[in-house]
């Protein structure tokens, strides 16, 4: 048996089944047409790589899709909400419920229920798949669309520091004391920070007093001589293997748990997590923005037809929605720069804006 909060189960089934399907349309659309412009800019320089094909461009678009549709969903919720509620309204089923008696929040419960559900599938969908097909298109694009190395400990463009001194590298293979490095510049400043010479090398090993070059080939800022090739040297002492694992962290490449791995690395290192712990949390305020969406453009669905202001209501609706993205999205990037805690940042924009759909519900329709 149903909770007074529901209207019937029949009635209940109706709109969560017509909602659903308005959200079904309302994504597919959005996603084709973004899909569609992304290719646009993208598929050149896709297929400029030697030997990329049209499978290719394919194997783009199934790691890009998963992300655009966890992108787009709270916006599909919130257009289907006012498409929904608009069209029960014009056909005077919103004036029948209340004609028998049902409140506004028991017309809205049925879409809650099926947002709701929607949020649970979107917090799964995005630890399952969007993490993994955005890692592996983050690899690819790092890659510039060129072959991704089968080695899982590559890493590209990698720039450190040594005190004033600077070591680059095109990739850096392995873990611990067996990292060896690629395509490696090494920059030696003074205390003023001027570049005194600049060394280039084919690669370089970890010796424990420093990093070996192999070939290396240096360059004189005072003199402005050409590089002289000179035997293999030891730079950068103070730089250890363990500060090459400290590799940047994408938090929308990671689950929810390995997140956690990474930030209690970086933890133990003494970096600032702030950013990652926010982003931890909007992990789960994230999903659930599809919930709060037909509370915010509930407004759309309720007044009488006939009195035209109808679209006025459905306006409304629509910039309560996107004022909610503008400002989790704001409240995002104070978290980023210390403005906010992470708890804070990830959560308030969602706790702001249930109040502030709640209380526009009960003063117009209660």
């Amino acid at each position: 048996m149903l909770f007074d909060f529901f209207p019937s189960r029949r009635l209940t089934w109706y709109l969560g089944k017509t909602f659903l399907s308005r959200i079904v349309a309302v994504l597919a659309m959005l996603v084709l047409v973004l899909m569609m412009l992304d290719l646009l800019g993208t598929s050149g320089d896709i297929l400029a790589v030697p030997g990329n094909t049209q499978a290719d461009v394919l194997r783009y678009v199934g790691w890009r899709l998963p992300q655009l549709v966890a992108q787009f969903l709270p916006y599909s919720v919130l257009l289907a909400t006012i498409i929904t509620l608009l069209a029960l309204n014009q056909n005077s089923e919103v004036t029948a419920m209340k004609a028998a008696g049902m409140s506004a929040h028991q017309i809205l419960a049925p879409l809650l229920l099926t947002a709701g559900l929607l949020s649970l599938s979107s917090f799964l969908f995005n630890e399952l798949v969007v993490t993994r097909a955005t890692a592996q298109l983050a690899a690819w694009e790092a890659n510039d669309f060129g072959p991704i190395p089968d080695d899982p400990t590559v890493r590209g463009n990698v720039y450190l520091n040594d005190g004033p001194d600077i070591l680059l590298a095109a990739t850096a293979a392995g873990r611990g004391a067996a990292t060896v490095l690629t395509g490696v510049t090494f920059y030696d400043r003074d205390d003023e920070l001027m570049i005194r010479r600049r060394i280039l090398a084919d690669s370089a090993r970890y010796t424990g007093a420093g990093w070996r070059l192999e070939n290396p080939r240096i360059f004189e800022v005072d003199t402005a001589a050409a590089a002289r090739p000179v035997p293999s040297m030891v730079v950068a002492p103070g730089l250890t293997p363990g500060r090459l694992d400290l590799r940047p962290v994408n938090p929308d490449a990671e689950p929810i748990g390995v997140l956690s791995e990474s930030i209690a690395m970086l933890d133990a290192a003494g970096r600032d997590t702030s950013e990652l712990r926010g982003r931890w949390w909007h992990k789960i305020s994230g999903p659930l923005a599809a919930l709060l969406m037909p509370l915010l453009g509930a407004v759309a669905g309720f007044g009488l037809a006939r009195s035209g202001g109808l679209f006025v209501r459905a306006i409304i609706g629509m910039a309560l929605g996107f004022a909610y993205f503008v400002v989790d999205n704001a409240a995002l990037a104070m978290g980023s720069f210390g403005g906010y805690s992470p708890l804070l940042s990830a959560w308030a924009p969602f706790v702001l804006f249930a109040l502030i759909g709640e209380t526009v519900l009960i003063r117009t329709e209660e």
